[in-house]
């Protein structure tokens, strides 16, 4: 009797019977099945089972700046990851003039990648026009770290836009910004006659006869310098001019002026390329409409 009582025992406490009887299974509880529902047992006899690491993951070595050619292409729109490798394999794509058949090649942003000819880009193209103030550069970055026209354009985009043309420091007015690199360079080649108007405030009354002259062209150090038209400020005193010019910059403006013996207290570009600052107060800017963009490709 002490025997059976002793097996019994054990049979309880889930030991193997000698019987060779299996042992008793005691009923798991619902909170037990919850918390085992869904896990799997580790295998520890499995060759490749190892234990799951606690230790951080290395950095990633990637540039930021680089991006896989079929990436760069199917971000641009043009087609899927894998359509780009078979045009790339085929010679579709060059990267800065040379052409590109390298599987994973890897393309910087700054980078000009054309497809069949054509520039892409990989953002969103977007085009901002500035009402731009005093006393900023018009530069990307400066490492004295002074106040650049960046700055002022900082919301209006995620996409890396880039200012087209320039105007000096203490110059005012519009200055477009985009990243659609074919057309900045279409805005900024000579040879393409972009029309802009310069409202310019001089130190001292302008003569007739050096409004004549600018209208017939200065010469300046054996170089004739003419631009499209001159006209004074109505209602406004003859300190204040119109210059419209088809070639050239604000530079071109005030080495006239200077040449003449008169110092440009204020010069404001009023025009770009047909945009004008109607309702752009300064220091603002805004986003062009889908006619104006038109408008800039069809110069």
């Amino acid at each position: 009797m002490a025997k059976e009582r002793h097996g019994k025992s054990k049979a309880k406490s889930g030991s193997k019977d000698p019987g060779g009887k299996k042992p008793f299974k005691k009923n798991k509880t619902s909170e037990e099945k919850q918390s085992f529902q869904g896990k799997k047992p580790f295998d520890l006899k499995k060759p490749n089972y190892r234990k799951k690491s606690t230790a951080p993951k290395a950095k990633s070595s990637s540039n930021p700046n680089e991006i896989r050619l079929n990436k760069y292409i199917s971000n641009s729109g043009i087609c899927s990851r894998r359509e780009a490798d078979m045009h790339i394999s085929i010679g579709s794509v060059t990267v800065n003039g040379k052409v590109i058949t390298e599987m994973g090649y890897k393309v910087q942003l700054t980078d000009e990648v054309r497809f069949d000819g054509r520039i892409i880009n990989p953002e969103k193209i977007e085009y901002v026009l500035l009402n731009k103030p005093k006393g900023f550069l018009v530069t990307t970055k400066d490492e004295k770290d002074r106040k650049t026209v960046m700055d002022l354009v900082a919301a209006a985009t995620k996409s890396r836009i880039v200012p087209v043309g320039r105007l000096e420091r203490q110059s005012t007015g519009l200055l477009l910004f985009t990243n659609d690199g074919e057309l900045a360079r279409k805005l900024t080649d000579p040879n393409q006659k972009v029309r802009k108007i310069y409202h310019v405030e001089l130190d001292r009354n302008l003569s007739q006869a050096d409004f004549n002259k600018i209208k017939d062209g200065v010469n300046i150090r054996g170089d004739v310098y003419e631009v499209d038209e001159i006209s004074w400020i109505q209602g406004a005193s003859k300190r204040e001019v119109g210059i419209k010019l088809s070639t050239g910059s604000n530079g071109l403006v005030k080495a006239i002026f200077e040449h003449l013996s008169y110092t440009v207290a204020r010069l404001d570009r009023v025009v770009f390329a047909g945009l004008t600052k109607k309702d752009l107060p300064r220091s603002n800017w805004r986003h062009l409409t889908a006619q104006e963009v038109i408008n800039l490709k069809n110069l």
